[in-house]
């Protein structure tokens, strides 16, 4: 006799996988049923991925999206125990999909990540007083072994269009997308302002040294890559500038210097 684990493993397969075998005692009644199942349990995957994906799907369309969206909930039903997990790779699936407009993976990827901004546990971002605080403290010396903690959850990825025209374009359903692209590689970052999820755009420059502080990298080694890439006599001003825009944006959350 089959265990509850298997009957429910194998209606599992049958609700994900339309070609799957019915059991052989179900009549039309039963095949019926399920597709009235199968229908209503993709309808609430995809309204969960429309509600969590609605500028993507104003770029490309219902019609378009409700296909991706169908795709996407086919071969990755969500494997945890809320909605939230079949948003989950969706980026990646737009990004296959979408493959000649390599903006809807971008744009998808961003709002997924924004998603998760806003989820992120409660922190408060190192003030501009405590961080004048720290430097006072601080001998010379102190300063090359200094590390960053950033916000939880910030987020960043390259991209080659212009994220704050085609995301403003967006805002209102009928609205027509502003696609450009930018005059040099950038990268976005990710993160969350008091309760709303927030974007910007950096230079890899930029980006790069966020991506080695939050690895745990130090102070002095980014400045040393830093003056590897622009030179000694401007390094340290872009170091600083940096530093101070992180500072100022509530990026980071604490200090550690010496």
């Amino acid at each position: 006799m089959n265990s509850l684990a298997d009957h429910q493993r194998d209606f599992m397969a049958m609700l994900l996988d339309d070609a799957q075998p019915t059991p052989s005692g179900w009549g039309q009644r039963h095949r019926s049923g399920l597709a009235v199942y199968r229908n209503n349990y993709r309808t609430t995957l995809i309204e969960a991925l429309r509600s969590t994906f609605e500028r993507t799907e104003r770029l490309v369309g219902e019609a378009a999206f409700r296909r991706a969206a169908i795709h996407h909930v086919i071969l990755n039903p969500p494997a945890g125990w809320t909605l939230d997990t079949v948003a989950d790779g969706f980026d990646q699936t737009c990004s296959q999909l979408f493959a000649n407009n390599p903006e809807v993976g971008v744009l998808a990827w961003l709002e997924w990540a924004m998603n998760m901004a806003f989820v992120s546990r409660d922190t408060a971002a190192l003030a501009a007083e405590d961080f004048v605080r720290h430097c006072t403290a601080a001998g010379d010396g102190d300063w090359t072994g200094m590390k960053l903690d950033f916000l939880p959850l910030l987020s960043f990825g390259p991209i080659d269009c212009d994220l704050v025209h085609l995301w403003s374009s967006l805002a209102q359903p009928g609205d027509q997308p502003a696609i450009r692209a930018l005059p040099a590689p950038h990268h976005v970052l990710v993160w969350r302002e008091g309760e709303r999820p927030v974007f910007a755009l950096q230079s890899e420059t930029e980006a790069r040294a966020v991506k080695a502080l939050s690895d745990g990298g130090s102070w002095g080694a980014i400045c040393h890559e830093l003056a590897a890439q622009i030179g000694e006599d401007t390094a340290a001003a872009e170091a600083g500038r940096m530093l101070g825009a992180w500072i100022a944006l509530g990026l980071v959350e604490k200090i550690a210097i010496g």
